[in-house]
């Protein structure tokens, strides 16, 4: 993607300091032409949250939806990003631009993402229609850097069709990209335990597409079994109609059919899908499935829902975050904990009570 034919220029937007509206319009008039530099200096701009970061985000947010969002979750070493390396190329083949956001453990010496998903990603970093940013979830402990959605939005404005978030595979606890993704896809391997470990964890409730990638290796068909069943136990409808495994052959099975023919009765059937992403097998069945629950989730309205419940969530976040930041430097209630510290120490007060009286005196009417 390109910004050519662009008349603004970036030179005058200064890469520190305030932003004026005059260096935002601008900004945002190159990334959504599809100007690269625009879009990577925005997203660190926002990743930084550098002052004007909000105006940014809010101008680009009439030219929001277009983009499928795809998360990618699961257990470290379960093949996520050679996964995605593969849902890249396929997606590239039917002429899609796509853009990966990349979350990996932070740098303890630079506080950047410790692991280049660039390098790991080599076979599609250089085209010209993909677009790979690294992110540093930098104490996060939800599997996704804090600004993460606010990423794939600028993203989203820049227009590409596809944007893939890969979690950072801290297991139970990445439940944050079921929140922000159309999609949400469990990978799996066979040898394990995760199965187990899964049937039992909240990261099962979130996905709708589950994978078991290295399926080359024993276990795999035992694994899809077992998440098929538990599937079923949930849906009331337990070995009724259970097909037949012959080995990873099974993977080729007409995903997008069998989905879609499942979803007939209303609700989603996750299906379970075998992939060695290595050697590229099941990539094709996996992008079937992956479409067909696009599809249902139009044809259903849910696609509808889950943006609405996304919109819900962000702002509740965004008022949140400017009443926090709000409180500890604009209101007093910073100086108020400090100068009463000593009765907190000697137990004379308690958190919970010192709390009640900064929360009482910011009552309307009333300062602190």
């Amino acid at each position: 993607m390109t910004g050519a034919g662009v008349t603004h220029s970036l030179a005058s937007v200064p890469a520190t300091g305030d932003l004026t509206p005059m260096d935002v319009d601008a900004l945002v008039s190159e990334l959504v032409a599809g100007g690269t530099t625009a879009l990577a200096r925005a997203i660190s701009i926002v990743e930084n949250g550098r002052p004007g970061f909000e105006a940014i985000l809010a101008a680009i947010h009439p030219r929001l939806g277009r983009a499928w969002r795809i998360g990618i979750t699961g257990p470290p070493g379960a093949g996520k990003s050679t996964l995605t390396e593969r849902l890249v190329g396929a997606f590239r083949a039917r002429g899609l631009t796509v853009a990966v956001v990349a979350v990996d453990p932070t740098s303890p010496f630079s506080g950047g993402a410790l692991l280049g998903d660039r390098i790991r990603m080599e076979s599609v970093a250089l085209d010209s229609g993909v677009y790979i940013r690294s992110m540093a979830t930098r104490g996060s402990l939800g599997g996704l850097a804090t600004t993460t959605r606010e990423v794939t939005d600028l993203l989203d404005a820049a227009g590409f069709d596809r944007i893939i978030i890969e979690t950072v595979g801290v297991g139970q606890s990445e439940l944050d990209v079921a929140r922000m993704a159309d999609t949400t896809c469990l990978v799996l391997v066979p040898e394990s335990g995760d199965g187990i470990q899964t049937l039992k964890s909240g990261v099962m409730e979130a996905a709708d597409v589950f994978v078991i990638n290295k399926a080359d290796r024993p276990g795999a068909e035992k694994l899809r079994h077992e998440i098929e069943i538990t599937l079923g136990i949930r849906r009331g409808n337990a070995f009724r109609n259970m097909p037949a495994h012959h080995g990873f052959a099974g993977a080729r099975r007409p995903a997008r059919a069998a989905a879609t023919a499942a979803a007939d009765a209303g609700a989603w059937p996750h299906p379970v899908v075998l992939t060695a992403a290595a050697r590229g097998d099941g990539v094709e069945p996996l992008i079937e499935a992956l479409e067909a629950h696009f599809a249902w989730l139009e044809r259903t309205g849910a696609l509808t829902e889950r943006r609405r419940a996304r919109l819900l969530e962000r702002t509740r976040e965004v008022v949140e975050r400017a009443a926090r930041r709000w409180l500890w430097r604009d209101s007093g209630a910073e100086q108020q904990v400090r100068e009463r510290l000593d009765e907190l120490a000697s137990g004379r007060l308690s958190p919970y009570e010192l709390a009640g009286e900064i929360i009482e005196g910011l009552k309307p009417g009333e300062r602190v």
